[in-house]
């Protein structure tokens, strides 16, 4: 559920709405395997759950899951071609938004 910012005295409508798109996006990605499933989709533009999973080394049932949540979300696009499944960024936003917290001076 968003917060509701539109009637916030400090943002304007657009920007509150901007915010809300940006908070969904980092709690939809918010797990180190999403991250890296992203990752793997900047590289590789499209890719079936089978190599994503040789990619990360990661259980088949496990990404397919991540997957299918970031797909509900709107984030990734999915097409079948047989008996695989190829996902690729539907929004790339994602990537942006993740390129600037990489690119942070942040001490971690």
């Amino acid at each position: 559920m968003m917060t509701d910012l539109t009637h916030s005295p400090i943002f304007n409508k657009k920007e509150a709405e901007k915010l809300e798109r940006i908070a969904y996006i980092l709690k939809t990605v918010a797990h180190p395997i999403r991250l890296a499933i992203i990752h793997q989709l900047e590289i590789f533009p499209r890719l079936s759950v089978t190599e994503i999973c040789k990619k990360l080394g990661t259980e088949q049932s496990l990404t397919s899951h991540h997957l299918q949540n970031m797909k509900l979300k709107g984030l990734l696009s999915s097409k079948r071609e047989g008996r695989n499944i190829f996902y690729s960024l539907k929004e790339r936003d994602v990537s942006l938004i993740i390129e600037c917290l990489e690119n942070c001076n942040c001490n971690m």
